[in-house]
């Protein structure tokens, strides 16, 4: 029996296959971790997780290539995830989300926005004109105009819940559909309407500035779940993996957010570090001392690690199907993936 001599490496050798190797490791890990995603995006404070995760690496840190998609309201992004032009999308749930997931096209996976009581939130206004006339509080809204952007939109459900909350309905208001919220605010300031809701930076600029008057918030009458994170269908069954990771490095981003935004004055430097990376996306074009006010008071209430108030989701859909405005034979189940974060009952 011959034994076969050891094979001698010489150092030269032994660093090319050290180098070889390395670099093969690097592409497989870079083809393994490369799952390009679309976030459809609204340029507003409250959609600032989305700017923090990617600006501080947590989507790539989770293997994920983000490309963030901005839209203009909330139904072209309900509509650009159900073609699968954006994965992923956050914004409040509208008739046109309704209609979309009673096509088996869309599904809830996580809450960002909620109304809580001694946070930021919406908040009810009414022009001097109907002030004056004697509209005080959310319950003489009863027979005058309310503004919104559309039919079957979040301020359309706003109403409603006021309505049913002093005891009328939205039907006993005079709603007027102005199709964006530029031109709601231009309505309430000539007193073309009698009152709105309205983010609660728009609404203190107004209030302070002598154009309208508060007379109340939706947190005192709802623990509103204003904004849901959602997905396709299709991702939620075959893609289950990039939707974990994607809502992980999400709720690293409201963490970030919560910790600075909600108690500005604990740490000045970071208020003001988180402000400059806000800025990047909204309000861009202001100069960054005409901004940063109205990106601070802007400051809302997430929740934490994304979590979903189920109960509140149950309470849109019902009044929504109850005033048409949304399928009858649309069901929770169909509409909602309770599996990826923890629910809020």
């Amino acid at each position: 029996m011959t034994l076969q001599k050891p094979t001698k490496f010489t150092r030269r050798f032994a660093l090319g296959a050290m180098a070889g190797l390395v670099t093969m490791t690097g592409i497989s890990s870079a083809a393994l971790a490369d799952d390009k995603i679309t976030i459809g995006a609204l340029r507003f404070t409250s959609h600032s997780p989305s700017f923090i995760a990617y600006e501080k690496g947590y989507f790539k840190e989770e293997g994920l290539d983000v490309e963030l998609k901005f839209f203009q309201a909330a139904q072209p992004v309900a509509v650009a995830i159900a073609t699968g032009a954006v994965d992923f999308g956050v914004t409040a749930l509208t008739g046109g989300f309704f209609s979309l997931a009673d096509k088996g096209a869309v599904k809830v996976i996580g809450g960002l926005m909620s109304e809580k009581k001694g946070t930021p939130g919406n908040t009810i206004l009414v022009s001097n004109k109907a002030f004056d006339a004697g509209v005080r509080s959310p319950a003489d809204l009863k027979g005058k105009s309310w503004a919104m952007t559309q039919q079957g939109s979040s301020f359309h459900y706003m109403a409603g819940i006021i309505a049913e909350n002093n005891g009328f309905s939205a039907s006993d208001m005079t709603l007027r559909p102005l199709q964006n919220v530029g031109a709601m605010i231009g309505a309430l300031k000539s007193g073309q309407v009698d009152g709105m809701a309205i983010v609660p930076h728009i609404a203190s600029g107004l209030a302070k500035g002598g154009a309208a008057k508060i007379i109340g918030k939706i947190q005192d009458i709802s623990d509103y779940q204003v904004t849901t994170i959602f997905t396709s269908t299709k991702n939620t069954t075959d893609n289950k993996d990039i939707v974990k990771r994607f809502l992980k490095a999400y709720s690293r981003g409201i963490a970030d957010y919560q910790a600075v935004m909600l108690n500005q004055d604990k740490d000045p430097a970071a208020t003001e570090a988180m402000v400059d990376l806000i800025h990047k996306y909204v309000y861009a074009s202001r100069p960054r001392e005409k901004a940063a006010p109205s990106i601070k008071a802007g400051s809302v209430y997430l929740n934490e690690g994304a979590a979903l108030n189920v109960k509140n989701v149950a309470a849109q859909l019902a009044w929504f199907q109850k005033n048409k405005l949304a399928p009858a034979s649309l069901t929770l189940d169909k509409m909602v993936d309770t599996s990826f974060v923890k629910t809020i009952d």
